[in-house]
């Protein structure tokens, strides 16, 4: 239950957050949810493409041969996760690195982000200066992501002041708060998981 939640909630947020024209995607993991945030993603964008990047080449060949086949897209593995993050629509990073593996100046304008694998306090995908560049970013949780999400990493680099408040996914979801203000900005989604959405 708690995989497809955290694929659903992936899906939530780019629904919310990515360009209604988005097409291509990058999944960064080669996991269980690397499969399931791009099947998720395809119930809310109509996704032509995606690229599956993880350390070991051979587990990422063998996801996007497996979801290819499952889903009917061209999915490929791809060893240069820059040109895969800077072509990408959509980027999704599943993995339990504790060290950035994005980088700030790989993004491009229009992009969106969903990172849901920093959901313990030594985890870490995005180099803080993503989040600087972040219009809107998006906590599930703001004081949980202070604690154990992308949010803690850019705090204690100075980048994010931790006296800032950001409106949560629901907030966006729940039509209380507008997500995407234009299709050149960058949007974030922080997701370190919410038991009220099992």
């Amino acid at each position: 239950l708690t995989d497809v939640r955290t694929a659903a909630a992936g899906a939530v947020a780019a629904q919310h957050l990515a360009r209604p024209d988005a097409k291509k995607v990058c999944i960064i993991g080669a996991g269980v949810q690397a499969r399931l945030q791009l099947k998720a993603l395809t119930l809310v964008r109509s996704i032509t493409t995606a690229t599956i990047w993880a350390r070991n080449t051979d587990k990422a060949a063998a996801t996007a041969a497996a979801v290819r086949n499952e889903l009917g897209i061209d999915v490929s593995a791809c060893a240069d996760l820059e040109s895969a993050v800077r072509d990408a629509d959509i980027i999704v990073t599943t993995t339990p690195s504790d060290r950035p593996l994005v980088m700030g100046d790989w993004l491009q304008p229009g992009q969106h982000i969903t990172a849901m694998g920093s959901d313990q306090d030594h985890k870490v995908e995005l180099d803080p200066s993503c989040l600087a560049k972040a219009k809107p970013y998006v906590p599930d949780s703001q004081a949980q992501c202070a604690i154990k999400g992308e949010l803690r990493s850019a705090i204690a680099a100075g980048v994010i002041s931790a006296n800032l408040s950001f409106s949560e996914l629901g907030d966006i979801a729940a039509g209380h708060v507008t997500g995407r203000q234009s299709d050149a900005d960058i949007t974030i989604a922080d997701l370190t998981g919410t038991g009220v959405q099992d």
